[in-house]
């Protein structure tokens, strides 16, 4: 890390809370951006992050990382963008190697690929990938304990068994 903020004052912590709330709106304005909601051991933050950035700038040189969160409990948002890609373009909005490399090392380090803002349509496919066997069926079998009629969003965040 190169750098740490602490409020030492109401008025400092709503303007590190206003910064905080405007980093996803500016970032729109830069281009496409790889997000991770991310959690590891307070402990490895520091190493995850100089790893991370590390391997993202042998892989794409020059890439930007904006990386910010909840430091106290390890929950992180982990956000680069690639030199090139751009919003507007689908095959890098689909490319799937950014996040793959980021999430392939939260692994390593024991973390979890989802963090605050859950798993959702759009981390299915990293459900399937980065839990085993054992914990899917663990979280089928809760979703069929609390929800036996599968009404609540059915097919919504745990992948298909018959895909894995």
């Amino acid at each position: 890390m190169r750098d740490a903020v602490i409020a030492e004052s109401t008025a400092q912590a709503q303007s590190l809370w206003r910064l905080r709330e405007t980093i996803p709106e500016a970032s729109r304005e830069e281009g496409l951006l790889y997000r991770h909601d991310i959690s590891l051991a307070v402990s490895r933050i520091p190493e995850f992050v100089a790893l991370a950035g590390a391997a993202l700038e042998r892989a794409w040189p020059g890439v930007r990382i904006i990386c910010f969160g909840h430091l106290g409990d390890g929950n992180l948002h982990y956000n680069c963008f690639v030199p090139g890609r751009r919003r507007d373009d689908p095959a890098a909005r689909e490319a799937t190697d950014v996040n793959r490399l980021v999430l392939d090392i939260v692994r390593d380090f024991g973390g979890s690929f989802s963090a605050e803002h859950g798993i959702g349509q759009a981390k299915r496919g990293a459900l399937a990938q980065y839990k085993s066997a054992l914990e899917l069926g663990i979280m089928r079998e809760l979703k069929r304990t609390f929800d036996p009629l599968n009404i609540m969003n059915p097919g919504k965040v745990l992948p298909d068994e018959s895909r894995e």
